[in-house]
């Protein structure tokens, strides 16, 4: 059996499934986003391996479309893009 693009088989049997080149305009990436001490922003693709930063969040989000444009781009392009603001605080003796 030919694996199509995104599956892994072993044996026969399915292991891993990602969605197919033409399912990509229904495809969403999510980027987990955290806010540095400096106040500028990171964010991470939990999905690919797309990386990009930005010191205010409009330069974030510009830095976002263009590493996804960048990555995908001879393939086509996902359908929209998440970008989901992660806060980490610690209640101390709560």
């Amino acid at each position: 059996m030919t694996p199509k693009v995104g599956e892994v088989y072993d044996g026969g049997k399915r292991l891993v499934f990602h969605a197919f080149l033409a399912d990509a305009m229904f495809m969403e990436i999510v980027f987990s986003v955290t806010q540095e001490n400096d106040g500028g922003f990171v964010a991470e693709c939990l999905s690919h391996d797309i990386f990009t930063q930005g010191n205010t969040w409009e330069e974030l989000r510009s830095n976002v479309r263009e590493a996804v444009s960048a990555y995908f781009f001879d393939l086509p392009k996902p359908a929209a893009v998440r970008l989901h603001l992660v806060r980490d605080e610690l209640l101390a003796g709560a």
